[in-house]
C-alpha cells in the first residue's frame, strides 16, 4: 500500500495538532521512561516551575526536583509499570508532588498548589509499557475551599460544646466526657479523681455589685482554671458558678495538690468594680473513682457531698471524700 504526499502531510498536521493541544493543556504533562527520565516537559510545567524543557529533558525527574520522595514516587509508579493500571494521588493524601507558587486571586492565601496527580501506563506497538505519564492537576480552589469548610465545621462544633461565658466546656458536653472517663475506668481500672466547686458568697457578689461584675468574678475563675489543668484534663461550667474539673490518671492524693494550687490561685484574684476591689474563693470537692461508685451520677453526687462539707467548714477549702 503506497502512502501519498497529502497523507503524510496530514499525518503530520495531526501530530502537531496534537502536540499543540499537550502542550497547552491546562494540566502539568511529564513524560518519563524507565529511569525516570523526562521525555516530555509540557508549557504548565514550565510555566509552574520555571523550568524550561531544556532544564530537564533526559535528566532523572529526581535530579530536577530533589525535594520529590524519590522511594515514595517509584513505589508508586512500580506498580504502573508492572501492572499496567493507572494509580493516582490527591492532595489530602500528599498536599503536592511539586512545591509550585499559586498566583490565583481567589485562593491568594495558599501558600502552595495543592495537586491531584494521576499516573498512566504509555504501551509501545507491542504492548509493553516503557514509558510513563504523569498527569499533575491544579486543585488548590477545591482544597482552600474544603479546607475552609471543615474550619468552619470544627467552630461550629466547638461552638455547640463550649460556655460561651468561660470557653470551658459547657455542661452537656462536659457530662458526656465525665460518662466517658467512667466507661474509661470501668474498662482500664485506671485512677482518676472529680473535683466539683464553686465561687463563695456569689449571690453576695450580684446582689452588690450587679450581674456584670458577677460574670468577671465567674471568667476570672475559668481563667484560673484553664492555667491549672493539663491538656488530659476536661473542665467544665456546670452551671451558675459551679464547675466541674475531671483529672484523669490522678488519685485524690494528686488532685489534692491540684485543688491547693487552684484555691490559691484564685485567693490571690481581683476583679475592680468602680474602684472598689472585689475579692473571691472559691470551695471545693474531690472524689477519686472507686468500685464503689455505681455510675457518673454517683460519682458527681459524692464529689458535691465534699464540696458541701468544704462550705460547712467555713469555705475556701477543699474536702476529699471517702472512699
Amino acid at each position: 500500500m503506497t502512502t501519498t504526499n497529502s497523507e503524510i502531510s496530514k499525518f503530520f498536521e495531526d501530530v502537531h495538532w496534537l502536540m499543540d493541544v499537550l502542550q497547552n493543556i491546562d494540566v502539568g504533562l511529564v513524560v518519563m521512561d524507565k529511569n525516570y527520565h523526562v521525555v516530555m516537559w509540557n508549557s504548565f510545567m514550565q510555566n509552574h516551575s520555571g523550568k524550561t524543557p531544556e532544564d530537564v529533558l533526559q535528566r532523572s525527574i529526581f535530579s530536577v526536583f530533589p525535594e520529590l520522595s524519590e522511594g515514595w514516587f517509584k513505589h508508586k509508579a512500580q506498580s504502573v509499570f508492572v501492572l499496567q493500571n493507572a494509580t493516582f494521588t490527591t492532595w489530602e493524601q500528599r498536599p503536592y508532588l511539586f512545591r509550585f507558587p499559586h498566583y490565583r486571586p481567589i485562593t491568594g492565601t495558599a501558600e502552595h498548589m495543592y495537586q491531584n496527580s494521576t499516573i498512566i501506563p504509555l504501551m509501545d506497538s507491542k504492548g509493553h509499557v516503557e514509558q510513563i505519564c504523569l498527569i499533575i492537576y491544579d486543585v488548590t480552589d477545591t482544597a482552600i475551599n474544603k479546607m475552609a469548610q471543615q474550619h468552619a465545621n470544627n467552630q461550629l462544633q466547638n461552638l455547640s460544646r463550649t460556655d460561651h461565658l468561660t470557653g470551658l466546656f459547657n455542661r452537656g458536653y462536659w457530662e458526656l466526657r465525665l460518662i466517658q472517663e467512667f466507661k474509661r475506668y470501668d474498662r482500664y481500672d485506671q485512677a482518676s479523681t472529680l473535683i466539683m466547686m464553686d465561687i463563695d458568697h456569689f449571690k453576695k457578689v450580684n446582689d452588690k455589685y450587679g450581674h456584670t461584675v458577677g460574670d468577671d468574678v465567674i471568667r476570672q475563675v475559668s481563667r484560673a482554671l484553664k492555667e491549672q489543668v493539663r491538656d488530659l484534663d476536661i473542665a467544665g461550667r456546670y452551671g451558675g458558678e459551679e464547675f466541674g474539673v475531671i483529672l484523669t490518671g490522678t488519685d485524690a492524693q494528686g488532685a489534692s495538690v491540684f485543688a491547693e494550687r487552684l484555691r490559691s490561685s484564685v485567693e490571690k484574684m481581683v476583679v475592680v468594680s468602680e474602684g472598689q476591689q472585689v475579692r473571691f474563693t472559691i470551695s471545693m470537692g474531690l472524689a477519686q473513682l472507686t468500685d464503689k461508685i455505681v455510675d457518673h451520677r454517683a460519682w458527681i453526687e459524692k464529689a458535691d457531698a465534699a464540696l458541701y462539707q468544704s462550705k460547712e467548714g467555713g469555705r475556701n477549702r477543699f474536702t476529699i471524700a471517702d472512699t
